[in-house]
């Protein structure tokens, strides 16, 4: 099989990467040390390829009607160019087809950023329900994509960035500023501070090599995810997918409600769960003794058995941490984890773990 490159792919080799098959694309798992990647954006700053992840604008007269029909979250909350939000687009089940983010540009004009792993069904599907609407959609294959992370990564970053785009060090989260070629966008993936930086492909390398130089660490997919886990964020196909609602995936406040008349794709079955209550829930597990929780772990409630979604040992605490699914009639502060055939005591928190480089569990 053939994997797709990004167009950071030499930078990735002359780093010394293990390249990995991530949804067909070849993509670094980390660069020697995942532990010191995951450390490095904790206490200074990172740099994460994520051209493999798929960018669609979104143009014309209904752009703004079709989103709304789309996205359980509603964009009509974007009143000021350069406001994004982040929303779940679901089937007609409620079921989660994917998590995304969208940046309102100006009248008509939006652009959504999709995940690699369900990018090509994600545009047939948008392209399905777009057929009643006047609109167009524009994938931007020609785009790459870099995300800096970390305490440093705006300092770091800021001399690189075009000098028109550099009022994006003042910008709140989920902002984003623009020229006719770079989006800079304040969103990331580690609950830390930084970029989400598009721009043309052409202009990575340089840019990578830029940040590189000015002390911003390459980062993999390994540390992504332990990151990612220790800030409580979902990863798609593993804490959701299109079997699961966002009310079982504790994103139930992605879910915009009101105006009651937005008929958006898996509101009825939606309002159903929440009318009957969702049978189960999201949460947030620690694992105060030595092992360390992995995604398939059972876990013991006295409302009946649930399992880990995401679990691994969270570099920044010194512990296990784990995103579980479970009955949402289990009110315990205590649950049990089967680890290597032996019952473990395992604490609920809220599904957040860490953020700004501190814990969060309280």
């Amino acid at each position: 099989m053939n994997l797709k490159t990004t167009p950071l792919h030499a930078a990735h080799e002359r780093a010394g990467a293990r390249l990995v098959d991530f949804a067909g694309w070849e993509m670094p798992l980390h660069y020697g040390s995942q532990l010191e990647e995951h450390k490095a954006v904790r206490a200074g700053a990172g740099m994460f390829d994520v051209s493999h992840m798929r960018v669609v604008d979104v143009r014309g007269s209904d752009a703004g009607s079709f989103l709304r029909r789309l996205l359980a979250n509603d964009v009509a909350k974007l009143q000021a160019p350069g406001r994004a939000l982040y929303s779940c687009m679901l089937n007609t089940e409620g079921g989660v087809l994917d998590d995304l983010i969208v940046y309102f540009r100006g009248e008509a004009d939006y652009r959504v950023v999709v995940n690699a792993a369900t990018a090509d069904d994600d545009v047939a599907h948008m392209r399905t329900l777009a057929a009643t609407h006047a609109v167009t959609l524009a994938p931007r294959p020609e785009l790459a994509l870099i995300a800096v992370q970390g305490p440093e990564a705006v300092a770091r970053t800021l001399p690189l960035l075009p000098e028109s785009l550099r009022a994006a060090a003042g910008l709140k989260p989920f902002h984003a500023v623009w020229d006719d070629t770079w989006m800079v966008a304040r969103t990331g993936y580690t609950g830390e501070d930084g970029f989400e930086i598009m721009l043309p492909a052409e202009r990575a390398d340089g840019l990578w090599e830029g940040l590189r130089a000015a002390g911003v660490r390459p980062v993999g997919l390994g540390a992504r995810d332990t990151l990612r886990l220790e800030a409580g964020m979902n990863l798609y196909g593993t804490d959701m997918d299109a079997t699961t609602t966002p009310l079982v995936s504790n994103l139930g406040w992605t879910i915009a409600w009101e105006p009651s008349d937005r008929d958006f794709v898996g509101r009825a079955a939606l309002e159903r769960q929440r009318a009957a209550g969702a049978p189960e829930k999201l949460v947030g597990l620690v694992l105060d003794e030595r092992g360390v929780l992995r995604g398939g772990t059972r876990i013991q409630t006295a409302a009946g058995a649930g399992v880990v979604t995401s679990g691994s040992f969270s570099p920044t605490l010194g512990f296990s941490v784990a995103l579980a699914r479970i009955p949402s009639a289990s009110t315990e502060e205590m649950l049990t984890a089967e680890l290597r055939g032996k019952a473990v005591p395992v604490r609920v928190v809220k599904p957040v773990f860490v953020r700004h480089g501190r814990s969060k569990i309280s």
